[in-house]
């Protein structure tokens, strides 16, 4: 039961790091912190038992570590075929392919997108987590996917509005 308890202590950690990840309208930053959440969701998932979930996260935390350095389509799409390959070898049921989805669509944003299309391709990344984060029962997972869903939305609200008040300026 120990575990349990600090495997859902982990889940309301990654809960806080990932609303101050998303929150981030610098995109370097909100990499940054994506580390160290992935990090953690990845010893969030394992005390789960959730093996699929929790290698994707680590998958998750070295991709993201390159893509603050690095643009490339390249390295997408290794870290594509690598989370496919984990995901198809570890799956035991369809539903753990769902956290290998999202992390395949999290992987293409951080590689090929930036400002609001990285975040809405991180706005349907958070569906598949969701959905991972149901079935596996981590409360502070679901949560955090739940919150993601509406800080997205309001941080591209920001980066929109930003960006029309940029353009008005420059006339």
């Amino acid at each position: 039961m120990g575990d349990l308890s600090l495997a859902q202590v982990l889940g309301f950690v990654s809960f806080a790091l990932g609303i101050t990840a998303f929150y981030q309208k610098d995109d370097q930053k909100l990499k940054v912190v994506m580390v160290i959440f992935n990090i953690n969701h990845m010893l969030h998932f394992f005390l789960l038992g959730a093996v699929t979930a929790g290698f994707s996260s680590l998958l998750s935390a070295f991709r993201t570590a390159l893509s603050v350095k690095f643009q490339s389509r390249g390295l997408a799409y290794f870290f594509v075929a690598c989370n496919l390959a984990v995901g198809f070898y570890l799956a035991e049921q369809w539903l753990d392919l769902m956290p290998i989805a999202g992390a395949c669509i999290g992987t293409y944003a951080l590689f090929c997108l930036k400002g609001i299309k990285m975040r809405l391709a991180f706005l349907i990344g958070a569906l598949c987590w969701l959905c991972n984060n149901i079935v596996v029962g981590s409360i502070g997972g679901t949560l955090l996917e739940a919150t993601l869903l509406s800080v997205n939305v309001v941080t591209m609200l920001r980066l929109y509005r930003q960006q029309k008040t940029a353009s008005v300026s420059c006339r």
